[in-house]
């Protein structure tokens, strides 16, 4: 069987392609360029094995087009223009320009009037930002498209695709099991290319039984990536028992055991609920005892899911390190989770008339806005009035911890205004 699995199930019309919705969904504006025959040069970014190669080869199935790939960085100028000739003569084609934001300037110049004539109709993919990492000149000419990785439902389905597809998956009876097909899904951490690579290496290192089936395995499914099912049971108890233990040892500023949870998730590829977890212990568990850790979070993680494993731990040993070791606070997720219980209480109370919109025709004559003392025209833009419904008008939800010099802070301008609040008007 020619190719390997990753190829032989490359999509043959834009109907085929796995994910990416948002660009190829019904309505959506690739699949209305293809619809309409309207084709203009593209570049697609992000993580690898999302569907970059997929989409070109999938508007070229579904065009007609002719499809050649040509890597910017492996790939002679001479072929580049082999390429070109072959676009003169057969009326048009689509490139798969791969690493487009490692085109020289060389090639950039040959190409450029390719692009402008619509003899070549260009997709770029790259890893890298395109606003940030290709040229101006090749920008200008191109809609650039940003891909997501796709989700643990979108690779099950496209292992079951290929498991069931007798042409272009295997030519032999397989069968996956569930826990198997839940694994590959996770440890590939939205990598398609890779998810197919790996099951076909358990498929073609596994014994068929009498009957000639092979059968696919957990435990075939872990030798063959070389990791271990450690994030999930059948119910998803495991999976969460260690997310809990990660945010329980950061909580409790133990580093090392931290970094142990974090690595269990690192080395099940769970990029997606470790990113999500350490946000939520950032805000839930650090909070205003050190908000600069949350800055350093997000921006991290968002980072790291750009990048992807391997190298995303590596941003995430800093995140891990940074909040386990900072000081805690749970003050503002408590004063909030106060509010709630004393709306759920209390319902929702009238709104002091003084606070009301008086923006609209007749709020005047309802008593809306009238009488409310704006802030900014006082010296210290503070002045005693009341903000709460009447009912509520002395709950205090805020109680300010002390661990951090910015929560402290917080609290010393707390307790100045509730003292000024205090004193008769």
């Amino acid at each position: 069987m020619p190719h390997n699995l990753a190829i032989r199930m490359r999509p043959r019309t834009i109907d085929d392609v796995i994910g990416q919705e948002h660009l190829v969904g019904a309505g959506k504006i690739i699949r209305r360029m293809v619809e309409a025959e309207l084709l203009s040069s593209m570049i697609l970014y992000g993580p690898p094995g999302i569907g970059k190669t997929s989409i070109a080869s999938a508007i070229a199935g579904t065009t007609k087009y002719a499809f050649r790939t040509f890597n910017a960085t492996t790939d002679s100028k001479k072929r580049l223009q082999e390429i070109a000739e072959e676009a003169k003569f057969s009326g048009g084609l689509v490139l798969l320009l791969d690493e487009i934001h490692r085109l020289d300037k060389t090639k950039q110049d040959f190409l450029l009037p390719l692009l402008e004539s619509g003899d070549i109709i260009m997709i770029g993919a790259t890893t890298e930002n395109p606003f940030f990492s290709v040229t101006p000149a090749i920008r200008s000419r191109v809609q650039i498209f940003a891909l997501e990785p796709l989700t643990m439902d979108q690779i099950k389905t496209a292992i079951r695709r290929a498991v069931d597809d007798p042409e272009r998956g295997f030519a032999f009876s397989v069968t996956i099991a569930e826990q198997a097909l839940d694994f590959i899904a996770t440890a590939t951490n939205g990598d398609l290319r890779s998810a197919y690579n790996s099951l076909e290496l358990a498929v073609l290192s596994t014994q068929p039984d009498d009957k000639g089936v092979r059968h696919i395995t957990l435990d075939i499914m872990e030798n063959s990536l070389q990791r271990s099912y450690i994030t999930m049971d059948k119910d998803g108890d495991g999976h969460y028992d260690v997310l809990s233990a990660l945010q329980k040892s950061i909580r409790g500023s133990d580093v090392d055991a931290s970094l142990h949870y974090a690595a269990r998730l690192i080395e099940a590829g769970d990029l997606p609920s470790l990113a999500r977890r350490l946000t939520v212990i950032a805000y839930e568990d650090i909070g205003l005892a050190n908000p600069d850790a949350q800055v350093h979070t997000v921006t991290a993680l968002e980072a790291a899911q750009k990048i992807g494993f391997p190298e995303a731990r590596i941003l995430i040993a800093n995140v891990v390190i940074d909040l386990a070791l900072s000081p805690k606070s749970n003050s503002a997720y408590l004063a909030m989770d106060a509010a709630i219980a004393d709306l759920k209480t209390n319902g929702h109370l009238p709104i002091p008339k003084h606070l009301r919109d008086g923006h609209y025709a007749g709020s005047k004559e309802l008593g809306h806005a009238q009488g409310y003392l704006y802030p900014h025209a006082y010296p210290e833009k503070w002045v005693n009035q009341q903000y709460l419904p009447d009912k509520l008008k002395s709950a205090s939800y805020f109680t300010p911890n002390q661990t951090g010099k910015y929560e402290r802070a917080l609290g010393q301008i707390k307790e100045s205004i509730d003292r000024r609040k205090a004193k008769p008007n």
